[in-house]
């Protein structure tokens, strides 16, 4: 069972912004406003200052790089305590959900037997940008968080491919000894046929070569459906986490 802690340090950097800055073990992080993970300041940890003053320079921080101050923290944790004194509340206009499951489990369940999925590639194409992110021409902070730095991350993309037409998608970092699975999307027109554990499979096969030994994802609580793919594959959840918006508009401290 691997710490709380060290699993967020995964998953942070399977998920790299285009700014990061730390205070103490705090990260912020800023990716022109493409998903909380790339947007927030994870509260892991110490930050090496009074909670007060942490929370000022996250503010000061995300006001400087154009974003809404938020900060990720573990739920039922110290922090939230922390947040919740200083007039911080769980963000409950989050897109994906006020909650998310930080969940492990085995790497593949087998080797693909499905010729129409394709195998793990090193850069997506524009089929595998549309249907995962939702354009097949993104933008830069989206190209910029899913490519990571090949010279520091090892990431994949796999597609299913159906008459002519990308139906399946997901990707893939190597992290320590974790597969790190993110992007996952089937077409609703082709759920139901297995599709999606096929992908996870294809990317676990890849992983394995690069030194994976188990796999890692963050899924919304109410995910029904996926949470429900999860739970077949053998996945368990460590622990869950939310982010927290202060109640006040964001001042610039630094003026």
């Amino acid at each position: 069972m691997y710490p709380v802690a060290t699993l967020e340090r995964i998953c942070a950097d399977a998920w790299p912004p285009i700014v990061t800055e730390r205070i103490g073990e705090w990260r912020l992080r800023a990716a022109g406003g493409y998903t909380g993970r790339a947007n927030s300041a994870l509260a892991v940890g110490d930050p090496g200052m009074p909670i007060t003053r942490a929370l000022r320079r996250v503010r000061d921080f995300c006001h400087v790089h154009g974003i809404p101050p938020k900060v990720q923290a573990v739920q039922n944790s110290e922090v939230e305590t922390d947040l919740a004194a200083a007039g911080w509340s769980p963000d409950r206009a989050h897109t994906a959900g006020t909650l998310v499951s930080v969940q492990t489990g085995p790497l593949t369940h087998g080797a693909p037997t499905d010729a129409t999925v394709t195998p793990a590639t090193l850069r997506p194409d524009p089929r595998w940008w549309e249907l995962a992110v939702g354009s097949p021409t993104p933008s830069e902070a989206q190209r910029r968080v899913v490519t990571g730095d090949r010279s520091a991350l090892d990431v994949a993309y796999c597609t299913v491919e159906a008459h002519g037409r990308t139906v399946g998608a997901a990707r893939g970092a190597v992290i320590d000894d974790m597969l790190y699975l993110s992007n996952l999307a089937v077409r609703s027109t082709h759920r139901g046929h297995g599709l999606a554990e096929r992908v996870l499979d294809t990317l676990g096969v890849w992983a394995r070569t690069h030194g994976a030994e188990g796999s890692l994802l963050q899924v919304a609580v109410d995910n029904t459906a996926a949470n429900r793919l999860y739970a077949r594959r053998g996945c368990t959840e460590s622990h869950r986490y939310r982010y927290w918006v202060p109640n006040t508009t964001c001042e610039d401290h630094t003026l």
